[in-house]
């Protein structure tokens, strides 16, 4: 226990200075584009309901705003194109993508028709998958359909105030069902250690996840940021209780592990199912659309937070960014070192031609506590996670994703003026 409170203690540490965009130093322009294999973020904030653990950038969903939102969304794809960059794979995250997929396939295809887009990724709620709406996504060429489930307990469900929008645990497994084979993966996205989720609440969960037999499954730890936390007390009927988090992801492990691999540190897949994190395959891509986030050239960028800001600036031709951060190669390579693990194996000396210099240099003291801690094995250039380390990067991402969420409420607090 005391390792892991330690690595909590220094990933927080790090990433609250690592994860200060500098609001009064924007960018004016983007980075030069190269023949980096990069992906396209997009990120469409509206919802119809915000559940009280999230802490994504989301608004109630306006059908006005929403459709003038997306049209902006297609004339910053066109600005991105205009400055020389090419993306080959999407991934639409919210938010709540879906909420006009009349919109979201009109976007997706353009995308398609503007660059060499070979595999697109899109994020869902269960009460959207109609038969419309899969008939929409499969037709502009959606590969993998990622399904917030988040639990099937009713309970939580209810706490969460999802149950009376997204339905009852054995309606969405009936939905999951009728979806399932239609796309290249389907993932369903679940949440563990909910302040009033036991461990029988938890087994349950994965035994209808065996029985569904899923091409993949998502399993986060909850991870609020700090306002979230506060609401998350007084609906969910408490706070995050880290000491039960590693003994529910060794019980999701040692369920799903005879069925599924661990494709990263907390997903698992079967054979032939697309990454799960896009950080862990791209190591660099264009955040597009309202409080996106991007990383080009060894740049952190943000946008504009304010929806209809956003509109405005990229209706003429403005980028609609608000703060950025120019890292170091010591960060650079952190960062590296994070993401490629995440994926549960890094290839040093492909990092070594890519920086064009020794990682072991930046990098050796966490090389070598991981080494000394079990979490790390090595044979010649590759390092790998061992099982104790695959939770050591539940943590680590964890608090990386917590950091980028409290940065979130920065933003929105500078913008509402009510957080």
């Amino acid at each position: 226990m005391l390792i892991e409170q330690f690595i909590t203690y220094v990933a927080r540490k790090k990433n609250f200075r690592y994860l200060q965009l500098s609001p009064g130093s924007t960018l004016s322009e983007l980075p030069a584009a190269d023949s980096t294999q990069r992906l396209l973020y997009v990120h469409v904030p509206f919802c119809e309901e915000l559940c009280p653990y999230c802490s994504f950038h989301r608004v109630v969903f306006q059908e006005r705003l929403a459709r003038a939102y997306f049209d902006a969304l297609r004339k910053e794809i066109a600005m991105y194109k205009r400055s020389g960059y090419a993306f080959n794979a999407v991934y639409v995250g919210g938010g709540t993508p879906t909420i006009l997929v009349d919109e979201l396939a009109q976007t997706l295809q353009l995308a398609k028709q503007t660059f060499p887009v070979r595999e697109i990724s899109v994020e869902t709620n269960p009460n959207h998958l109609t038969g419309r709406n899969i008939d929409a996504l499969k037709a502009v060429g959606v590969n993998r359909l990622s399904v917030g489930v988040q639990s099937f307990d009713p309970g939580l469900l209810q706490a969460a105030e999802r149950y009376h929008k997204y339905g009852s645990g054995e309606e969405i497994v009936e939905r999951l069902k009728v979806t399932q084979g239609h796309f290249d993966t389907l993932n369903v996205d679940m949440i563990f250690n909910f302040p009033s989720q036991s461990m029988a609440v938890l087994e349950k969960d994965l035994s209808i996840l065996l029985d569904l037999g899923v091409d993949q499954i998502t399993y986060y730890p909850l991870m609020p940021s700090a306002y979230a936390m506060e609401t998350m007390r007084k609906k969910l009927g408490g706070s995050v209780n880290f000491k039960r988090e590693k003994e529910f992801f060794m019980k999701i492990t040692e369920m799903l592990e005879g069925e599924y691999h661990p494709s990263t540190a907390w997903c698992f897949s079967k054979a032939g199912s697309m990454i799960d994190e896009y950080v862990v395959h791209f190591a660099e891509y264009a955040g597009i659309g309202s409080g996106s986030i991007g990383y080009l050239q060894g740049t952190v960028y943000a946008n504009t937070f304010d929806i209809g800001d956003y509109i405005e600036q990229v209706n003429r031709s403005a980028f609609p960014f608000v703060g950025k951060k120019d890292t170091s190669l010591r960060e650079r390579l952190r960062y590296e070192f994070l993401m490629r693990l995440f994926g549960l194996q890094l290839d040093i000396s492909q990092l070594a031609v890519r920086f064009r210099g020794n990682p072991y240099k930046w990098l050796w003291p966490e090389i070598l506590f991981f080494w000394l801690a079990g979490g790390l094995k090595k044979q010649r250039n590759m390092l790998t996670l061992t099982r104790k380390g695959r939770y050591y990067w539940v943590i680590m991402m964890r608090e990386f994703f917590i950091g980028v969420n409290n940065f979130r409420d920065y933003c929105r607090a500078a913008i509402y003026n009510k957080l």
